[in-house]
């Protein structure tokens, strides 16, 4: 076997890892919210991340420019933002849609593109692929929310919680295309450290904002924020930029569409989350809008975008 094939199948099965990671995390994180507040969570699984990235990138952080400051802070706010509305979001719905709104972002990240002055120099432009994508993935959302049975409302189903996770999706779109502006100006360590540095500096400073703090010690929460700050962040975000290279951007695209589908898996054999069948229809029309708007673009091109979800 050649080096470079070796590579490639050590690249497909790393960031098979990290899918499945990150769709795990959504089930994990909905039950340590039983133990403590969204905003307290995400405040702890940051600062842990950043301990973990500023140690072992720490060679790289000297001589840091105000450019540098400035992109990383830039990232880190979106972020920051994102994490907050999705775990937000995540105490007021099940896992599965959590994670299939979530999703979406995949979908918003080319829409807001064709917005004048959005999307860096040289990015892809949306095609009619994009826009079909886009509304197959609206039809899902609404499937997915509508309550079970005959006269249910559309839209009816779509609550503070699926309304808080489709704004972590827009937010986690500017996040992505934030990244395509400051990866070619800084270093991935930096970056990749800096972010999660001025995130958890924003949820420190909006941590008011949750109410009452609330903190439990049990094994569960525990748990949760080593693997989403050890696991799900530092090593997943390093591990993701390192495959990205050896990939072809389809098969990374392809890979990433999992993540949905590894969330719902989990919060089903785990926590017994089930989807009724408009629920599941919707949930693979939002799939299906994914695949069209993500990887038969980047199929004719290099990929511009580093997907980030989880919870």
């Amino acid at each position: 076997m050649s080096a470079l094939r070796s590579r490639t199948l050590v690249a497909h099965g790393l960031l098979l890892a990290v899918v499945l990671v990150w769709g795990a995390t959504f089930s994990l994180v909905k039950a340590a919210l039983a133990e403590t507040t969204p905003l307290v969570f995400n405040l702890l699984r940051m600062v842990l991340a950043f301990a973990v990235l500023a140690a072992v990138n720490w060679p790289s952080l000297r001589g840091l420019s105000r450019n540098d400051l400035r992109l990383g802070a830039a990232a880190g706010i979106f972020l920051a933002l994102g994490y907050q509305f999705q775990t937000l979001g995540l105490n007021h719905t099940t896992a599965s849609k959590a994670a299939f709104i979530t999703g979406l972002v995949v979908v918003i990240v080319p829409l807001l593109s064709a917005m004048p002055g959005v999307a860096p120099s040289g990015s892809l432009k949306p095609t009619y692929d994009t826009y079909a994508g886009a509304l197959l993935a609206f039809v899902g959302l609404v499937l997915l929310t509508t309550p079970p049975g005959p006269r249910a409302a559309l839209f009816s189903g779509i609550g503070l919680g699926e309304w808080l996770c489709l704004a972590c999706a827009v937010a986690f779109a500017a996040h992505l295309l934030m990244l395509a502006r400051a990866a070619p100006r800084v270093t991935a360590r930096r970056l990749g450290t800096l972010q999660i540095g001025f995130a958890a500096l924003v949820m420190l400073v909006t941590l008011p904002l949750g109410g009452r703090i609330r903190l439990h010690g049990a094994p569960i929460l525990w748990i949760a924020l080593g693997v989403t700050a050890v696991l799900a962040t530092a090593a997943a975000f390093t591990i993701q930029s390192w495959a990205q290279q050896h990939l072809p951007a389809s098969h990374t695209a392809l890979i990433f569409t999992l993540e949905p589908v590894f969330a719902w898996l989990t919060s089903l054999l785990f926590f017994g989350e089930q989807l009724g069948r408009r629920a599941l229809l919707g949930a693979g029309l939002i799939l299906g809008g994914i695949v069209l708007a993500e990887v038969r673009p980047t199929s004719r091109g290099k990929s511009q975008l580093l997907p980030v979800a989880g919870a």
